[in-house]
């Protein structure tokens, strides 16, 4: 029995011995131009879906949400489609001469699970051209691109370009610059499901820090980061003077229990719970302009941002720990309550914050 432990420990390493001098020898070739063999493809394929299959295990799932669309779409056009392709536009033919060659998507998505999806989005793929989320912590960016993935098989180019907001344009310069934010941000596009804010009505000052904020990584988003890399810090000031001077559309009044209870919680807040009242900083005459205005915003996009202050995962600008400690307290219908209010308050109207 000794003896034949020996023998199997001599084949072991013999085989580990020979398995280091092939590849030192650099016989193995890693040409991207000549492939995998057809049993290396296969294998590295069920390897990459049983991972992914495993690290799903136990996701949960949200509820998926029209508003989740043209955000995620507008980063598709800007950070995926370039190797993807789109239903506007195939991938580039020397994108398709990469190893392994990024899939056409329309065919695949199907193949995969919500959560599976959301583990690659995610976490990207390792040895691939599919990189991780541009940023670690926002989960909430990653599942709005599943909804829009889960969309995309249906989507003709048409129907993709009104969704992204991509629109080809001769402009230059600044003009260019706010037509592509506006691909997201154009007030037509905002639904009370709408997780993108509206910039109009709000302060030079704010829509500066905040774009810097995503700039320098103290506010993190991987839409953002993507959006605004290539731009200077002169085009991001001159991107918050442009916004700011636009005027704000009026939204429609609502009633009803939610907005009621939102209400009081703006004017007066919970003190027994430790929670401020909100319009004691935002929306009053007078206000510090680096705090946001939150009166019109969409209520998806105001839910959500509580929900980051409340899980400390919202970076922003000089006062962003006064916003996390004031929200952290906050619960769960405080939040949609509060997101209702500031939803269908007129941003011109500040009487009942003095």
């Amino acid at each position: 029995m000794v003896i034949r432990w020996r023998h199997v420990v001599g084949v072991l390493l013999a085989g580990i011995l020979g398995a280091f001098l092939v590849a030192w020898s650099g016989l193995i070739s890693v040409k991207a131009s000549t492939g995998h063999w057809r049993i290396t493809d296969l294998v590295l394929h069920w390897v990459m879906r049983s991972s992914v299959r495993t690290a799903a295990i136990g996701t949960k799932v949200p509820a998926f949400m029209e508003g989740m669309l043209p955000m995620a779409a507008g980063h598709f056009e800007a950070g995926c489609a370039v190797c993807h392709g789109s239903p506007a536009m195939p991938r580039p033919e020397s994108v398709a001469r990469m190893l392994p060659p990024p899939p056409d998507l329309k065919g695949k998505i199907a193949t995969w699970s919500d959560a599976e999806l959301f583990q690659i989005v995610q976490h990207g793929i390792r040895y691939t051209g599919m990189p991780a989320w541009p940023v670690a912590d926002r989960e909430d960016e990653a599942w709005a691109m599943v909804a829009f993935l889960r969309r995309y098989p249906e989507l003709d180019g048409d129907q993709y370009r009104v969704l992204t907001g991509f629109t080809a344009t001769a402009s230059q310069g600044m003009d260019r610059l706010v037509a592509t934010c506006n691909g997201c941000h154009a007030p037509d596009r905002l639904g009370p499901e709408s997780l993108i804010p509206r910039l109009a009505g709000q302060s030079a000052t704010y829509l500066e820090q905040a774009l810097t904020a995503y700039a320098d990584g103290t506010r993190r988003s991987g839409v953002m980061a993507v959006a605004i890399e290539k731009l200077t810090e002169a085009e991001l000031k001159d991107l918050a003077r442009r916004f700011a001077g636009e005027r704000p559309d009026p939204v429609p009044q609502l009633a009803g229990n939610l907005f009621e209870r939102g209400q009081t919680l703006a004017l007066k807040g919970h003190p027994s719970r430790g929670v401020p009242a909100c319009l004691s900083c935002h929306d009053k005459a007078e206000a510090n302009p680096s705090y946001p205005r939150l009166s019109g915003q969409p209520a998806a996009y105001l839910a959500n941002q509580l929900r980051l202050f409340v899980e400390k995962k919202r970076g922003g600008g000089p006062f962003k720990e006064v916003m996390t400690r004031a929200a952290a307290k906050l619960e769960a219908n405080d939040i949609s309550a509060l997101a209702a209010y500031f939803s269908a308050r007129d941003m011109a109207d500040q009487n009942d914050a003095n």
